[in-house]
């Protein structure tokens, strides 16, 4: 049975006469990979602030673990972790110091372990102002989980970080996952948020536009499926055979691309007419609309899911 850890309902918050978020409602599972997607100023940060306990909603209520961020900070912070965008760790402070920190903050043994995992045992005795934006980003993730809280916050977790360290950090969120921890992921990160995430939120303007699975929401929209033909001869480049249930048609590199609202018949169309063409084929892919493809029609289209 589905556990609800957060809950969202009719969420407000404004700035003055700026109203940021509007009465938006959500709801996150237990051991859920949440993501909270959206444009610059669509309100995630908000969101996640008030949630966080940072800021106070001004309408509607919101809760982790039945605990009110706004009323219970202590509380909340026994069951939540929170990686943020910038950290507010005094620059002199060591990796190994604020490991050490935090973790008595919280009651429990210095976690080494996880600087190591997340490769920052080299740098444990470096000033946080001397390490990179990834370095920063990595510690801030290990103090985030130092305390094995239920519930993760990521904001813009992998920004900075370099291939080998973002494979790492999916790594660890899918094994915080299978223990059961339940996160709410901020991410610019398409195809981020379309790997790691059981489901999510679009929120454009303050407003929830949509939410769903990434293949609930890429199966929506526009419904096209890209078509990507290599030949040896490239006779579809500037072929105007009009191919069915081809809705538009492009030419990248080598490559003739086709948009089909149906994909089954538009590929044995294509490959008859090059082998009529005597044309020998090179490579085929038929790729189904990725969810930064939907999030931009979604963002485009003013919020319209």
């Amino acid at each position: 049975m589905n556990e609800s850890i957060i809950s969202i309902k009719d969420f407000t918050k404004r700035y003055g006469d700026f109203t940021a978020v509007e009465s938006i409602s959500f709801e996150v599972q237990r051991g859920e990979i949440f993501g909270l997607l959206g444009p610059n100023g669509a309100g995630k940060t908000t969101t996640l602030e008030c949630l966080e306990g940072i800021r106070q909603p001004d309408g509607g209520s919101m809760s982790i673990l039945d605990v009110d961020p706004s009323s219970s900070p202590r509380r909340l912070a026994g069951v939540l972790g929170v990686q943020l965008q910038t950290s507010g760790l005094p620059a002199e402070m060591t990796a190994l110091e604020a490991m050490k920190f935090f973790c008595a903050y919280h009651g429990v043994a210095p976690r080494e372990d996880l600087l190591e995992r997340l490769g920052m045992s080299a740098k444990r005795q470096t000033q946080f102002h001397k390490l990179s934006t990834g370095q920063q980003r990595r510690l801030a993730l290990a103090l985030a989980i130092a305390h094995q809280p239920q519930v993760l916050v990521l904001d813009e977790p992998t920004a900075g970080l370099d291939v080998a360290s973002r494979a790492e950090l999916h790594s660890l969120m899918q094994e915080l996952k299978e223990q059961g921890t339940t996160i709410l992921l901020a991410t610019h990160d398409m195809a981020e948020a379309e790997k790691m995430t059981d489901r999510v939120s679009i929120l454009l303007k303050g407003k929830i536009v949509t939410t769903g699975s990434p293949r609930e929401l890429t199966a929506t929209g526009s419904g096209f499926t890209k078509i990507s033909v290599r030949s040896e001869n490239s006779v579809l480049h500037g072929n105007e055979t009009a191919f069915p249930a081809v809705n538009q048609k492009a030419v990248k590199e080598d490559y003739a691309i086709f948009f089909s609202t149906d994909p089954g018949p538009t590929v044995t169309a294509l490959l008859e007419h090059l082998n009529a063409e005597h044309d020998r084929l090179i490579d085929l892919r038929v790729e189904r609309p990725t969810l930064e493809e939907r999030f931009l029609e979604i963002t485009t289209e003013g919020g319209t899911p």
